[in-house]
């Protein structure tokens, strides 16, 4: 799978890590940066991996920030992008098969390297369920 990632100052880190991670199961990875810790804004990496993941088909995204929370939202301004904020390996899941989550995103400072594994593997080993979500996804989007 391909894969886009971005993150700002506080989750670069974790960001490297999953990097590497994602690589050591086969994925292809584009690292959109940043590649410090000097303070960037948030929103200018979220546009970035959202706008490689709609340019992209079938890629999918991950954001990372100190909580995630601003991420999944500067992310879902994007008509076409579902970026879902998980804590845990069954809202990654859920993320995937319920939502079709398009772009993963996690907080270095909520989640540690074995959660971030776990939440990676889910949503990895997850896809939409389409059937009874199909609608509900499609109500997602406003023109």
């Amino acid at each position: 799978m391909k894969f886009y990632i971005g993150t700002d100052h506080a989750g670069v880190d974790l960001k490297d890590w999953t990097v590497e991670l994602l690589r050591a199961k086969g994925h292809d990875v584009t690292d959109l940066g940043p590649y410090t810790k000097d303070r960037v804004d948030y929103p200018d990496y979220a546009h970035k991996v959202a706008t490689a993941v709609l340019e992209d088909e079938g890629s999918q995204g991950i954001l990372i920030c100190g909580s995630g929370i601003g991420m999944s939202m500067a992310a879902n301004k994007h008509h076409g992008i579902r970026a879902a904020l998980c804590h845990d390996a069954y809202t990654a899941m859920v993320a995937r098969g319920h939502n079709d989550a398009n772009i993963l995103c996690y907080g270095e400072r909520i989640v540690g390297k074995g959660v971030a594994e776990s939440i990676v593997d889910a949503w990895l080993a997850s896809s939409f369920e389409g059937g009874r979500h199909i609608n509900r996804v499609a109500k997602i989007e406003i023109d």
